[in-house]
């Protein structure tokens, strides 16, 4: 890299020279930017960082169908202590 160039950037010759350099920064610092004649060309980035903006969000059904199963979950009460009753008609007005 030149003199005063910031850590993360390398010209193309210079990448392609100390490539796994070039991969070990991008792991431990972030991206580092290639430029060819001064201009930004391409990003290295660490491949978790890669995976990360590039992974599909599933829809909310296939989040649900994708948790544990609910066949064993049991929704029942103990019918030995009962609800307190409420009274709807005295809310609010």
């Amino acid at each position: 890299m030149e003199d005063g160039q910031h850590d993360t950037q390398w010209q193309v010759q210079e990448a392609k020279q100390r490539f796994s350099e070039v991969l070990r920064r991008a792991k431990s610092d972030g991206p580092q930017v290639i430029t060819r004649h001064g201009e930004e060309v391409a990003v290295i980035i660490d491949a978790t960082e890669f995976h990360k903006l590039t992974d599909e969000v599933p829809d909310f059904k296939e989040f649900l169908r994708a948790g544990p199963p609910f066949d064993d979950l049991d929704l029942s009460r103990p019918e030995d202590r009962p609800r307190e009753e409420i009274d709807w008609s005295a809310s609010g007005e």
